[in-house]
């Protein structure tokens, strides 16, 4: 078998951890949606997601004045608003209009859930020691929301360089210990 090395700045597109979120932000009278896909889960109960943000995005700003979000997970019929939304900046263009996404209001935080996506998961940050560095923010899912219409949706992932998975097959394997 041979195997060629692997530029390390292409590391990442064959670990991303899950399904590409779209992130909505409430500050003041500010709101923001951006699409991101390097987030990983840390904890079980309660429910701890790490997330990691450019201090370049104007959703960064508006995570680190308001300490929530809601992480809203999108399924395939999305992908062209999930792209739309990753290339272009909420500061020179109101998403929520231009990608005609319905906001609703959450129960636990400010920032907007949206309507078009399967699952609504609403979050505090709750650990901010990693920002200043590595961009890693910490979030406590306090309240989440899955719509029932559909059993298992297909979600996607994203690859790097315009290249998405969607979700496949599923298998079920036994998960007791032996």
């Amino acid at each position: 078998m041979v195997k060629k090395l692997i530029p390390l700045s292409e590391v990442y597109r064959l670990l991303e951890p899950g399904p590409v979120v779209l992130v909505t932000t409430c500050f003041k009278n500010e709101t923001n949606v951006m699409a991101m896909s390097w987030h990983m889960m840390i904890d079980f109960v309660p429910p701890l997601v790490g997330c990691v943000m450019s201090d370049q995005n104007y959703s960064y700003r508006l995570l680190e004045s308001s300490g929530e979000c809601v992480l809203n997970i999108p399924t395939v019929e999305l992908i062209h608003t999930v792209v739309g939304v990753g290339n272009c900046s909420g500061e020179t263009c109101n998403k929520f209009e231009k990608f005609h996404l319905t906001q609703e209001p959450a129960s636990q935080v400010k920032a907007p859930l949206l309507k078009e996506c399967y699952v609504n998961l609403e979050c505090k940050v709750i650990d901010t020691s990693l920002v200043k560095k590595y961009g890693l923010f910490i979030l406590e899912v306090v309240k989440g929301w899955v719509r029932t219409t559909r059993k298992r949706p297909l979600t996607i992932h994203h690859c790097g360089k315009g290249n998405f998975v969607v979700d496949g097959k599923m298998m079920k394997l036994p998960s007791e210990k032996l």
